[in-house]
């Protein structure tokens, strides 16, 4: 079995070798979440760095294409409206410092995103994203930073090198936000907000702390935090 699924990916390398590129935009849905949103009124800012976020790299001959902004933008909105009783969303931090009644901004970063192939793993594709959340005061103040990495992984099946990395992605951005949606109201941050308390700039930092660093399986983690949405 083994030998087969080498030679499959062996024959996907030599298949993208001849075409030269993989193009992927991975677009996953947030299942509904099982939990109780935050009472806090919060400002989102997805940066321009996340929204047109894109990695592109040459291996092998063949070019990698992964769009990450596309998809972040609809995760991070449907992430943090499960995760806070009322999301404002605005374009940059000094819009954000001027909406009324909010308790926090939070600024999502995409730092760093890496994956492997089967023609390395040997029978699947693994993804690693890496995230970093900074928390703002009300007046845009940075009250603390929270790192936060994401594992998804695909079996190598077929001929397609597409596919299974389009997926790995989706897993890996799923699996960052179950850990967001379970942990961040442990943390310091998340606990002041648990009581609709605005945050406030503090020395040294809140709780400066990774959400979840160490990987665990992206299958459990996101059923953890959420359920698969109702059969239409």
């Amino acid at each position: 079995m083994k030998q087969t699924i080498r030679a499959l990916a062996l024959g996907a390398l030599a298949a993208l070798s001849a075409c030269g590129a993989v193009h992927v935009r991975p677009r996953p849905v947030l299942p509904r979440a099982l939990i109780v949103p935050l009472p806090a009124r919060v400002a989102l800012v997805v940066p321009k760095d996340v929204r047109s976020y894109a990695h592109k790299e040459t291996r092998w001959g063949v070019d990698w294409d992964v769009d990450l902004g596309t998809g972040h933008r609809r995760l991070l909105h449907d992430l943090f409206a499960a995760a806070f009783a009322e999301v404002l969303e605005a374009p940059d931090l000094e819009a954000a410092r001027k909406l009324q009644g909010i308790k926090a901004i939070i600024e999502p970063h995409i730092d760093q995103f890496s994956f492997s192939t089967s023609r390395e793993t040997g029978r699947y594709y693994a993804v690693t994203i890496r995230y970093r959340i900074d928390v703002f005061t009300p007046a845009a103040e940075l009250s603390d930073t929270y790192g936060l990495t994401g594992y998804g992984s695909c079996l190598a099946e077929g001929l397609s090198a597409g596919v299974p990395l389009e997926t790995a992605t989706a897993a890996a951005m799923r699996d960052a936000a179950a850990k967001f949606l379970v942990q961040f109201p442990e943390l310091a941050a998340g606990r002041h907000l648990a009581h609709d308390e605005a945050l406030a700039l503090e020395k040294p930092p809140l709780d400066a702390s990774e959400i979840a660093a160490v990987p665990i399986d992206e299958t459990e983690s996101v059923a953890t935090a959420v359920s698969e949405p109702p059969p239409h």
